[in-house]
């Protein structure tokens, strides 16, 4: 039987409306949380969630 984990939001904590089960694995997901109503972009890998950090994108100058 596999187990199964509700993702938390990282900005407050709370459950969100995404379960994963152990062979989930997610890459570059917009993760949404209905309460704090802020998307954070995420990878999931053997039920471990990394926050995504993307740099800015930088002007270009001439």
């Amino acid at each position: 039987m596999r187990r199964t984990d509700w993702i938390r939001c990282p900005v407050c904590g709370n459950k969100t409306r995404i379960q994963i089960r152990d062979d989930t694995i997610l890459i570059h997901f917009p993760l949404f949380c209905p309460k704090c109503k802020q998307i954070t972009l995420i990878d999931v890998k053997d039920q471990n969630m990394i926050i995504v950090t993307e740099p800015d994108a930088k002007t270009q100058s001439r």
